[in-house]
């Protein structure tokens, strides 16, 4: 059978031959919540997930983020939980850097068995959004920028996260330490590993930054022509980073807050359109401060903000992260080089325009993040919709006057994307009965744990 993904035999056969030692290979297909589920095959096995695709349970898209069945998604036993076929994804096999011994890696996307694609598989929403604006003759370009937590494995007194100590001499710091240069020395050798895997699997990794939290970092990557592969890569660059972390005896924790009185950790988007000819029609061509392609595609994204939500802050942690003035954005606002709005347009170069997406927290699922900003952008382009005046000074400060609003707690988001009509069309029926279902059993789950601070509140108290 022909790969429905487009991937060639002749890929494994070349890695095959450049990599004799690979003994065996992590198969990962990312799920709703953006978890890699899969195996571990044999260096045997290979050439035949290229040649057949591999089954895969249809349940494994309808999992919680336990891992547990979500039976409202409608792909459990109302399917009778049958295999369908995944297939790999093109320039996505990879040696994973350290492993002993040696193993590769390759994602996966998931097809029915007659090779069609399989609608509540997070790729194939970014795809069908690449392929619409493509058909218009539209060609999204971007990039991800990955900010986490560097985490001790062992709790403080409290029983309460802590900074890892420095990897290079074992020097703690509880101090923010942002923008530090001499404090990213304490990590160099897990940085080096970081730089080394993430050349070794073809992922643009740039800049390493100590951000604004104790123990908390960013690592940006070059801008893509290729959507689809920006997004490949922020996923490959996530698994990659939480790898060599661990074999270095630390934690790299993509929750989007995990110590309270600190920043949290957002995966900001950078976004632009070509036309056919290469042209960026963000860019401005005369004399006017911003291109009006730039500005609808603020409106699209401004209008849409607020049902879309819940694919930016997925989960219950993701709301802790929205506190004022700590870099999370709390309002649908837009402006020009202002890091309190929720759409930056970066300064600098005017033919390199773009749009810096900022709500979104570490812990969502690129796929559906991007698949959800180009469908916002598109109903901005196709409907002329105004962004509303620039947001300058204080975004934060902004929000009343702006008179638009977020919601402003994650059951809201809940109900907001369930009634949602732009998410369903941005997802595509199937995902977004998906979507939506593993999220309300991911809060029923939330709403009824006893949790530690419902015994220091109450338990003497009442």
């Amino acid at each position: 059978m022909t790969s429905p993904s487009g991937s060639s035999i002749d890929e494994a056969i070349s890695f095959l031959e450049a990599h004799p030692a690979v003994e065996a290979f992590d198969i990962v297909l990312v799920d709703a919540n953006g978890i890699g589920r899969g195996k571990i095959i044999r260096r045997h096995e290979l050439k035949g997930l290229y040649e057949s695709g591999r089954h895969l349970p249809i349940s494994i898209l309808g999992l919680d983020i336990t891992g547990e069945d979500v039976h409202e998604t409608g792909l459990i036993w109302d399917s009778g939980d049958g295999d369908l076929r995944a297939w790999p994804i093109p320039g996505t096999l990879v040696p994973l850097h350290g492993t002993s011994p040696q193993r590769g890696q390759v994602l996966l996307s998931m097809y029915a068995l007659d090779g069609s694609p399989m609608t509540s598989d997070p790729r194939h929403a970014l795809k069908r959004q690449v392929d619409r604006l493509a058909a218009r003759g539209l060609f999204p370009a971007g990039a991800f920028e990955l900010e986490f937590f560097l985490l001790a494995g062992e709790r403080d007194a409290d029983g309460r996260v802590q900074p890892a100590r420095a990897v290079l001499d074992g020097r703690a710091s509880g101090k923010t330490e942002v923008y530090s240069v001499d404090h990213l020395h304490g990590m160099e050798p897990l940085f080096s590993d970081i730089y080394a895997a993430a050349r070794a699997q073809g992922i643009p990794a740039e800049t390493v930054i100590s951000e604004y939290a104790p123990g908390q970092y960013e690592l940006t990557l070059h801008y893509r022509e290729d959507v689809m592969r920006a997004a490949d890569d922020l996923v490959m660059l996530k698994r990659l980073v939480r790898g060599q972390a661990r074999r270095h005896g630390v934690t790299a924790c993509f929750m989007a807050k995990p110590i309270e009185k600190y920043a949290g950790s957002g995966m900001h988007f950078h976004v632009s359109l070509r036309d056919a000819a290469g042209r960026n029609l963000f860019a401005e061509t005369g004399g006017e401060s911003l291109s009006l392609p730039l500005l609808q595609a603020l409106g699209g994204l401004v209008a849409t903000m607020g049902e879309s939500m819940l694919v930016f802050a997925p989960h219950a942690n993701s709301w802790r992260r929205f506190v004022s003035q700590s870099y999370a954005p709390v309002a649908p606002t837009w402006g020009v080089n202002n890091r309190s709005v929720a759409l930056r347009v970066p300064a600098g170069d005017a033919k390199n325009r773009r749009i810096e997406h900022r709500p979104s927290g570490v812990d969502a699922n690129p796929y559906l993040v991007a698949a959800t900003v180009l469908a916002g952008i598109a109903r901005g382009l196709d409907e002329g919709i105004d962004p509303g005046p620039e947001t300058t000074g204080n975004g934060y400060e902004a929000t009343a006057a702006a008179g638009k609003a977020m919601p402003g707690d994650w059951k809201t988001a809940i109900e907001a994307a369930k009634a949602s009509a732009f998410l369903k069309e941005a997802l595509g029926e199937d995902l977004h009965r998906t979507f939506t279902a593993i999220k309300q059993a991911e809060y029923l789950r939330v709403a009824r744990t006893v949790s530690e601070l419902d015994y220091h509140l109450y338990l003497h108290e009442v």
